[in-house]
């Protein structure tokens, strides 16, 4: 039986349903075995339309993997993505493109994901001539629009890449990502390369996109910082699966997973005066080659216990929409 498809919405936009990628590695010299990785092993989530859920853990968690095994930017071991209710993991050709017209994605590096040799104009009308949409001129007055929707000058049209802040960069990828007007977003870590000013500034244009243009986000992100200011729903990755997902105050307030307890806890806080008890960790996330038995969390959890070290805790329902992975009530 599969996890519970968390969060689900009444037709929700996108099903994640069992989703993993599995990397075969090199075999093992003493075990004369081939190695596997598992870098996402059973992701199960929902989408509503107009909604931002956001995936947050610690660097190699799989939460960017996930987000390319939607786009199909790299093919799946199991599990299944639909849209619309519509699967899309074996989709191929006219299917394929359709699906990739309406799923989009911002890349985390706004200079590495914009070819160098092309003018902004061009960057960002490039999805229009691809799918073979508008007249030429009714391109550049589109082109010219998403300009001005997401701030930019309508004289930096002209301009390379490397005549843009990073700041102004990322804006650019945003105005493409919008190019084929998308029902959802994906947005792998995009505002991690700015600076903290300029993050504030390209998290409230995609807060006011979301809100003019009714757009689902799914956001990847480590900075929960970042995290309270623009997700709806947030979903808690550890070492390849969900450990919690639910509302975004629910989590903040009330966190049902050690993990989840422990980032939040990690966070700096405005006050440096302010005291609070803290979960601290111990020691690094376990290779995904060779996971833990039982809980992949217990050997850093305060509250391990001994059933913790023999078998998975399932996601159950905590409460309205929420769940944790964890056998602590």
């Amino acid at each position: 039986m599969s996890a519970p498809s968390a969060g689900a919405r009444a037709a929700p936009l996108l099903e994640v349903e069992g989703l993993a990628k599995h990397f075969e590695m090199g075999a093992s010299t003493l075990a004369r075995r081939r190695l596997l990785l598992k870098a996402v092993d059973g992701v199960s989530f929902a989408l509503a339309r107009g909604e931002t859920l956001c995936l947050v853990g610690e660097s190699g968690c799989g939460k960017s993997t996930v987000g390319k095994l939607i786009l199909r930017l790299i093919e799946p071991t199991a599990g299944t993505v639909r849209i619309d209710g519509v699967e899309m993991t074996g989709a191929r050709g006219a299917a394929l493109r359709a699906f990739r017209k309406r799923v989009q994605m911002i890349f985390q590096d706004p200079f590495a994901s914009l070819n160098p040799r092309l003018r902004a104009a061009t960057i960002v009308g490039e999805p229009l001539e691809n799918y073979g949409l508008l007249s030429p001129r009714a391109r550049r007055e589109k082109v010219a629009d998403l300009f001005s929707r997401v701030g930019l000058r309508p004289e930096s049209a002209d301009k390379y890449p490397f005549e843009f802040s990073g700041g102004q960069r990322q804006r650019l990828g945003i105005a493409r990502a919008l190019a084929l007007s998308p029902d959802l977003i994906v947005a792998d870590e995009p505002v991690s390369a700015l600076d903290v000013s300029v993050q504030a500034q390209v998290l409230n244009l995609l807060v006011d996109l979301r809100e003019a243009l009714g757009l689902a986000y799914l956001f990847i992100s480590h900075d929960l910082g970042v995290v309270e200011h623009i997700a709806q729903r947030v979903a808690v990755m550890y070492l390849g699966r969900i450990v919690e997902i639910g509302d975004k105050r629910v989590i903040f307030a009330e966190p049902r997973h050690p993990y989840t307890r422990a980032l939040i806890d990690a966070a700096p806080v405005a006050d440096p005066r302010a005291r609070r008890e803290r979960i601290v960790l111990e020691g690094d996330v376990p290779s995904p080659l060779d996971p833990p038995k039982g809980c992949a969390f217990h050997p850093r959890c305060p509250h391990a216990f001994a059933r913790c070290l023999v078998e998975a805790p399932r996601l159950t329902q905590r409460g309205d929409g929420h769940l944790a992975s964890c056998h602590l009530e």
